[in-house]
């Protein structure tokens, strides 16, 4: 499905949430109250009303939250059925905690209907949104035709993407010679279609519907196709190019523009600035309270530093934080003064390859074995948080002598800011390698979404207490 249509089938699922969670929670509160159960169920209207809108609420942005709207045109009907039922329990939730705070002592078997009713309409709906789009479409609207300039295995990969869309309105119309690849005059896919020599576009645009053509055709060809994309220009035929000709590129792809420049942009590091936004908002509403929360702790711990080793409370050191911006890094001192000094005495004992990390470190003071155990060391690194050096969750900020050190394919765990946890902390902490550690990273990187990085904070929360992993 193209982007645009894309972006309004995330709507049009959302209006339909609404829709449907409100349907469901009227049955399960008509079924409730028809049963023969001890206990009489019946809500006031301004409680019935609240609670309705607080779920026609809930659900559309637990599906944001999740990125459940992402994944509902992936076929995959096991993901569509278990992305709902994450996105009804995030909602059940908010329910529950509304009935908490207000202290509404809901019926339990209603709850439990809601969400199930909830949970069912939602999955029938969604699994059945293509064949419905398709009923809408036939009946109200009109197919939306789409020639492919180029016949190679690009072109055919690209027609057989637009076969599959046909639910949604798409329809194939047929093939455009246009990559100098000699081939026959049909194509059979899941159709047979007609090849169409590229002198004759203007002759077929005139004969034929065209609502848009996409060319898959080879980089170095698109400066010899400016006549075809001119005269498509000049008769209105909206165009794309499938820039698939960079078979290794596995950034996402978005076009934007400076001022008038237009820009074909790839990114191999997430650039959504609205979910960035939210979780920088999200990384300085709990680092602030955490430090305030935490600050007379704090205090206490800088006291027994200063009395149980001499040396500053707090260790500075240069990191490296997004791109490789450098920064002041802040720890409470876990180690002797003179730490950095013994370091090459100890190279030999280094037990990974790039990162330096020695099980049994002698330099490690009694009180800063228990600090990082307990990962208490890094309580200052809340204060790089609100600096924006750091966020809550992301690779750990490396030192610059180890990112000289990195291979190539390694550097991009720099492209994200670095965070307080991460992905490889719940997998062992300091017990990991450090190529796992990069992959883990990357992992991070390419599958980021903030219900990921809530996922990785409430895993880290126990991990930490219990000290499992920590040297």
């Amino acid at each position: 499905m193209f982007s645009r249509h894309h972006r309004k089938t995330k709507i049009l699922f959302g209006l339909s949430d609404i829709v449907l969670v409100a349907l469901a929670f009227e049955l399960a509160y008509q079924t409730r109250t028809n049963l023969p159960f001890e206990r009489v169920f019946y809500l006031v209207v301004p409680v019935r009303g609240l609670l309705l809108g607080v779920a026609a609420l809930a659900w559309p942005l637990a599906g944001v939250w999740l990125n459940v709207y992402e994944r509902l045109d992936a076929e995959k009907q096991p993901v569509i059925v278990r992305d709902t039922l994450r996105q009804c329990v995030v909602g059940g939730v908010a329910v529950i905690l509304i009935e908490y705070l207000l202290r509404l002592d809901l019926s339990r078997s209603f709850l439990g209907l809601f969400l199930v009713y909830a949970w069912i309409a939602l999955c029938l709906f969604r699994l059945n949104a293509p064949r419905l789009a398709g009923w809408f479409r036939r009946g109200f609207g009109q197919p939306y035709y789409v020639l492919v300039a180029g016949t190679g295995p690009r072109g055919r990969k690209l027609g057989e993407a637009l076969e599959r869309a046909a639910d949604y309105g798409v329809q194939l119309n047929g093939f455009l010679a246009a990559d100098g690849v000699d081939g026959a005059r049909k194509i059979t896919l899941g159709k047979t279609y007609a090849v169409h020599p590229l002198d004759q576009l203007p002759v077929l645009l005139a004969r034929e519907v065209i609502d848009e053509i996409i060319f898959s055709v080879d980089g170095k060809r698109l400066s010899e196709l400016e006549e075809v994309l001119l005269l498509c220009e000049e008769e209105g035929i909206r165009t794309r190019v499938a820039v698939d000709f960079f078979p290794h590129v596995h950034s996402d792809v978005y076009f934007d523009k400076l001022r008038t420049i237009p820009l074909l942009t790839f990114s191999a590091a997430p650039h959504d600035e609205v979910r960035l936004m939210l979780k920088r908002v999200g990384d300085v509403a709990i680092a602030s309270a955490s430090l305030v929360l935490l600050s007379p702790f704090m205090i206490l711990i800088g006291l027994l530093i200063r009395l149980t080793s001499p040396g500053p409370v707090i260790f500075r050191q240069v990191r490296c934080g997004l791109n490789g911006r450098r920064f002041v890094f802040y720890k409470f001192r876990s180690m002797c003064q003179n730490a950095e000094e013994l370091k090459p005495a100890l190279q030999h004992l280094n037990q990974k390859r790039t990162a330096f990390k020695i099980a049994r470190d002698p330099r490690v003071t009694a009180l800063g074995r228990f600090l990082r155990k307990f990962s208490i060391d890094e309580w200052p690194q809340l204060w790089n948080i609100l600096r924006g050096d750091m966020s809550l969750v992301g690779p750990r900020p490396p030192v610059p002598d180890e990112v000289h050190l990195y291979e190539r394919w390694q550097r991009r765990r720099l492209r994200m800011r670095p965070g307080l946890t991460c992905l490889w902390a719940l997998e062992g902490r300091d017990t990991l390698d450090f190529d796992s550690w990069i992959k883990k990273d990357l992992e991070y990187i390419d599958n980021w979404s903030l219900a990921l990085d809530w996922k990785i904070l409430f895993r880290t929360i126990p991990h930490v207490l219990s000290g499992k992993g920590a040297h």
